[in-house]
């Protein structure tokens, strides 16, 4: 008997060829076998059973770049000046509770969940421990991490000596590493909003505890020509000198790069992630280079804040700006394959976060998502894995298994109370909206003054 098996249902392969008619055997969290359906397998012994007629299984989708500390700042970011990161994001991180933290975690996993995303990186915030909580009993595989800065004048509540943001993650890995479905990496928030010495720490620590280290990378202009006036070289040339690139480092965004920086990744084995919806209004990664160079490229959301958490919207945006900066300049409509895409939001993005899965074949971890194909919008097709990218949104995804286990069946998410977590955030909007319209009122008496 095995744990689950999934009938005759189309399945992706990881040779990019989608097949009819296959069913799919999971046991002790792993695939067992994928074979051609017979009909005698309605009849075989299985813990649990999902029927995948009509149905495109696939790999789960990863993020690996997301915030859940800024969940609850959905649509207050599109269209502001700039700089976002110091007006608007870090002033709110510093006002997170662990209240808030579990209905963002919880808001978050249940989008995750429903968008078909099977297994995440969190780029780190506050009151992680919260956010951890709610992410093992979510079920989804998550790489999750504590924020880390201990630049000068930052609010009292995340104000930090290099010291104290180690010990931050250091107490997050030792409560949540290997819990669930979770590991934790160490982190480093912002590099110009870092030291030497946490820099050295950070990174000294993750290699010795076998842990990923991440950081965000080359995102913005200022933060490449800071180096260059302060450090008289280029962030990854940077960290490179103090020895800290490594195949374990995750290298958020990457847009401003450099040929030898590029060099310096494939050398090094660093994982990168492009988020999209959030860097184009930065400019456009060279991926085409870096796939060539044999780099390991995922995608991420780069948290809700920044249009939500659907990569199926970053995929789409994602083909968009490669033909935009590069398909249309050489004349290369495929500069940029639906194949080799998908393959990013799925293999990609399990290699980077160092787990075994993202592919659909026997001994790899049974993280996998089902789709509904008899709809109008994908059905017929004359090429699944351009109809995949082209057209499936979140909505689309009817089912979500992690290590085996169902996470969502049929659009109903088992693991979490869905109903509850929605009234608690109607709550939060309420006393929101209330706490918005009081500082209103009060600007006007003072402008009236």
């Amino acid at each position: 008997m095995c744990d689950l098996i999934i009938t005759d249902a189309a399945v992706l392969f990881p040779d990019g060829i989608v097949r009819s008619a296959q069913t799919i055997e999971i046991n002790e969290g792993k695939i067992c076998s994928v074979r051609p359906y017979r009909e005698t397998d309605l009849e075989t012994a299985a813990k649990e059973r999902i029927s995948g007629t009509g149905k495109l299984v696939m790999p789960g989708l990863a993020d690996c770049h997301m915030h859940t500390g800024q969940q609850l700042l959905k649509g207050k970011v599109l269209d502001a000046l700039p700089m976002i990161w110091t007006r608007i994001m870090l002033p709110f991180e510093s006002t997170l509770t662990e209240e808030k933290m579990e209905l963002s975690a919880s808001l978050a996993a249940l989008e995750m969940i429903k968008s078909g995303t099977t297994a995440f990186v969190d780029a780190g915030s506050y009151h992680m421990e919260a956010a951890a909580e709610v992410y093992v009993r979510s079920g989804l595989r998550g790489l999750i991490s504590a924020s880390t800065m201990d630049e000068k004048g930052l609010p009292d509540s995340i104000a930090h000596d290099a010291e104290e943001a180690v010990a931050q993650t250091d107490r997050l890995y030792d409560g949540y590493n290997g819990k669930g479905n979770l590991k934790v990496a160490y982190s480093l928030r912002s590099l110009i909003s870092c030291s030497d010495e946490l820099n050295l720490k950070a990174a000294r620590r993750a290699k010795e505890r076998g842990a990923k280290l991440q950081a965000h990378m080359n995102e913005y202009a200022g933060e490449v020509n800071y180096f260059l006036t302060n450090k008289k070289v280029r962030p990854f040339e940077y960290l490179d000198s103090m020895g800290i690139l490594d195949e374990d480092f995750i290298a958020a965004h990457c847009i401003l790069l450099s040929e030898r920086e590029k060099d310096l990744l494939a050398e090094r084995g660093v994982k990168v992630c492009h988020c999209p919806f959030s860097n184009c209004g930065k400019g456009a990664p060279d991926t085409p280079a870096l796939r060539e160079k044999g780099i390991c490229v995922g995608l991420g959301t780069d948290g809700a804040a920044h249009g939500g958490l659907s990569l199926w919207n970053e995929m789409k945006i994602f083909r968009s700006v490669m033909n935009v900066e590069y398909g249309s300049r050489l004349n290369e409509p495929a500069v940029m394959p639906a194949k080799y895409i998908l393959k990013m939001a799925t293999e990609n993005g399990y290699r980077l976060m160092g787990e075994d899965g993202g592919r659909i074949e026997p001994g790899k971890q049974a993280d996998l998502i089902t789709i509904n194909m008899m709809q109008p919008h994908l059905y017929p097709t004359g090429n699944p894995v351009n109809t995949l990218l082209e057209c499936v949104t979140a909505g689309d995804v009817c089912d979500s298994i992690v290590n085996g286990k169902v996470l969502m069946k049929d659009r109903h998410v088992l693991t979490l109370d869905e109903e509850m977590i929605l009234a608690k955030a109607a709550e939060y909007w309420e006393w929101e909206d209330s706490e918005t319209a009081g500082r209103t009122e009060k600007e006007e008496r003072k402008a009236a003054l």
